[in-house]
């Protein structure tokens, strides 16, 4: 018998000791990486490769982690059509709806400003630049073209006395310390971070998107893509590998178990 909250608390430490490890290797404060930062995210071509020879399979266990989770939970879809949240209210400056009279009868008294008149709608909180944590794998790609591949030299022809030799243009090769954009690696750790720290909400998530799709919604993409997950090595070399092997194996005992709940 699984103890199904003691298995997601111990990868779920694990997990989060890796995205510190993440943050840690990348150099990027915190709120660079959540996009508070105005300063743009570079990171040298060698670090990004590394982060993210890390990053894709934390994100395959974390997946799973929310597959393990949302066994058992049982929610109601919400209608199409309805609004989430209630809608923004007017509200007019300096105006106490509790106090007698009304605004134009205020507005008549001495010393009513201006403002009395601006009339404006409370628009929520900004929300953060933290995208969603995408829920399904990434696919198999079988339609894709093999690279095209470009020659390095050209040919030098030259009439000896007549002609100069043509110049060696130079060849821009990559180095690994080349500075690279790495504002999509900041948002994708920044999803990781808070689907590791709101584990049951996105639970939730997916058990709302199988409730959608059993009512007679459209149908969409199980959330483990057939076979081996991304980022899986069939030699471990990082804590991450076997933290993957654990949670494909117990994400999989996990829809294979019948539902005692």
């Amino acid at each position: 018998m699984i103890d199904w909250p003691l298995a997601i608390e111990r990868n779920r430490e694990a997990l989060l000791r890796i995205v510190e490890l993440l943050f840690a290797m990348a150099g990027l404060t915190e709120n660079v990486i959540l996009g508070l930062d105005p300063r743009t995210a570079t990171l040298p071509r060698h670090l990004r490769n590394r982060v993210l020879r890390i990053l894709r399979p934390a994100e395959s266990a974390v997946r799973r982690l929310i597959v393990i989770a949302a066994r058992g939970i049982s929610v109601t879809p919400r209608p199409s059509g309805e609004r989430k949240g209630p809608p923004p209210t007017s509200v007019i400056l300096g105006f106490n709806p509790k106090t007698s009279g009304t605004p134009s009868s205020l507005a008549k008294t001495s010393g009513a400003r201006s403002s009395l008149a601006r009339i404006h709608s409370v628009k929520p909180a900004a929300a953060t630049n933290t995208p969603s944590f995408p829920l399904v794998d990434p696919r198999k790609r079988f339609d894709l073209a093999p690279r095209r591949r470009y020659a390095k030299s050209f040919p030098r022809i030259s009439i000896i006395g007549v002609t100069e030799p043509r110049p060696i243009p130079d060849i821009l090769v990559p180095s690994p310390d080349d500075e690279v954009g790495a504002a999509r690696i900041c948002r994708r750790l920044a999803a990781l971070k808070r689907a590791l720290e709101d584990l049951d909400g996105q639970a939730r998530r997916l058990a709302c998107r199988s409730a959608r799709e059993a009512r007679g919604g459209a149908r969409r993409l199980p959330p483990m893509r057939p076979g081996w997950p991304p980022g899986h090595r069939r030699r471990p070399r990082h804590e991450v590998d076997e933290v993957l092997r654990e949670c494909h194996s117990l994400a999989r005992a996990a829809l294979d178990a019948p539902d005692t709940s």
